[in-house]
C-alpha cells in the first residue's frame, strides 16, 4: 500500500512523476491539487515539466475561506508553485468565490466541479488525524462526505479540526474519488503508522480509510521519512 522514498525530494520526483504521466496522453486534462506544507515541491517540478499546460485544467481538493491573497490560502499557493512558466497556461478553477457565505460558494462551485469530472489525476496530503481535503473526523455529517455515492460533490465545512482554524471547502469522496488516479503524498513516521493501521484494523477509520479501502480508483500512497 506504501511506496517508501528515502526523502522527501524523491518522493516529490515520484509524485510528479505519476501526475505527468496522467497527464499526457492527448486531449483535454484535469488535475485537482491540494494546500498544506508538503505539495509546493511537486508543483516546483509540475511547473518545469514539458506539458501542453494549456489542455489543463486545475482545481483544488479544498480551500480555506480567506481571500485568495492571504497565506492562508490554498490558490495562493498554488498559483505561487504550480502556475508559473509554462504551467502558466493551464485553467485554473478555484473554490472560494464572491459568494456571502461559505455554503453560497460550495453550492456555487457544485455544478462546475461535476463538470470537471472524471479528473485525470488528483493529489492530496493527509492530516495527522487521518483527513483528506477538508474532510476531517469531526466534520458534521462525514459520513455523507466520505460517501463515494453521496450526492453533493462540494461542501462547506464551518469548522476546520486543525489549523488553520477557518471555514473551509471541501470537495466530497464522491468528486475526489471520481479520478483515474488519486497520488497520496505522505511524510514521517507517525502518518505511516496511521495508514498501515488502516490495512490491519477494520474498526480503524479515519476519513483517509474510505479512500484506501474503495476498489474504485486507483491509489498510490508516496511516502518519506
Amino acid at each position: 500500500m506504501i511506496e517508501a522514498f528515502p526523502d522527501g525530494s524523491v518522493a516529490a520526483d515520484a509524485a510528479a512523476d505519476a501526475i505527468v504521466a496522467q497527464l499526457a496522453p492527448p486531449g483535454p486534462k484535469r488535475l485537482v491539487v491540494t494546500g498544506g506544507r508538503s505539495p509546493g515541491p511537486v508543483y516546483d517540478r509540475l511547473a518545469s515539466s514539458d506539458l501542453d499546460w494549456s489542455r489543463v485544467t486545475v482545481t483544488l481538493s479544498d480551500e480555506r475561506f480567506v481571500d485568495a491573497a492571504s497565506l492562508d490560502s490554498n490558490e495562493r499557493l498554488v498559483r505561487e508553485r504550480l502556475l508559473q512558466g509554462a504551467a502558466a497556461s493551464a485553467r485554473f478553477m478555484g473554490l472560494k468565490g464572491a459568494g456571502p457565505t461559505l455554503e453560497a460558494d460550495a453550492a456555487a462551485a457544485e455544478p462546475a466541479i461535476r463538470a470537471l469530472a472524471p479528473f485525470d489525476a488528483v493529489l492530496l496530503g493527509m492530516g495527522d488525524d487521518g483527513h483528506i481535503a477538508s474532510l476531517f473526523p469531526n466534520t458534521p455529517d462525514i459520513a455523507a462526505a466520505l460517501d463515494p455515492s453521496g450526492e453533493r460533490r462540494v461542501i462547506g465545512v464551518a469548522e476546520a479540526g486543525l489549523a488553520p482554524y477557518v471555514p473551509r471547502i471541501s470537495l466530497t469522496a464522491a468528486a475526489l474519488f471520481d479520478a483515474r488516479l488519486v497520488v497520496v503524498l505522505v511524510s514521517g513516521a507517525a502518518k505511516r503508522a496511521l495508514i498501515e493501521r488502516v490495512a490491519v484494523e477494520p474498526s480503524f477509520a479515519p476519513p483517509v480509510a474510505a479512500l484506501l479501502r474503495q476498489t474504485r480508483t486507483p491509489v498510490r500512497v508516496i511516502w518519506s521519512p
